[in-house]
């Protein structure tokens, strides 16, 4: 890529407070636990990016709500050479039972603890995890 590419995330937190990540099965960061979301198609507004990629992903319907950070991310190696940007959205809510709708991109899901999470995380989860410390009061 030879230019910044736009993609997006999506915080979903269920009732008791964990953290719900999918593993990737590729390429960047394969084997990583992260955020679901993906890349922003041209126009598509990225609230609307991050609402359909959970469903997508996960085959559930996300409402979207506050915009929680901008993350950023680049590997400039010529194997693997990217530069992504992305904002990382809250879910005000969520509807349905996630479940692996792509196979051929992820290989596990689950709802982690903000204490107990899986490692190794991608770029992007790492970079939103002191901003939902900061608002859930977890000093960790």
């Amino acid at each position: 890529m030879d230019r910044p590419g736009v993609g997006c995330g999506v915080v979903i937190l269920n009732e008791a407070g964990e953290l719900l990540l999918i593993q990737r099965r590729k390429a960047p960061q394969a084997g990583h636990w992260g955020l679901p979301g993906g890349k922003v198609d041209f126009f598509e507004e990225t609230r609307m990016t991050a609402a359909r990629e959970a469903q997508e992903e996960l085959g559930i319907k996300v409402a979207i709500g506050e915009l929680i950070c901008l993350t950023e991310e680049h590997h400039a190696e010529e194997a693997e050479r990217y530069h992504w940007v992305s904002p990382v959205y809250r879910a005000a809510s969520f509807e349905g039972k996630a479940v692996l709708k792509e196979p051929d991109k992820h290989s596990g899901l689950g709802w982690f603890a903000l204490d107990a999470l899986p490692k190794p995380l991608t770029e992007p989860t790492r970079q939103v995890l002191p901003h939902l410390r900061t608002k859930t009061g977890d000093a960790g």
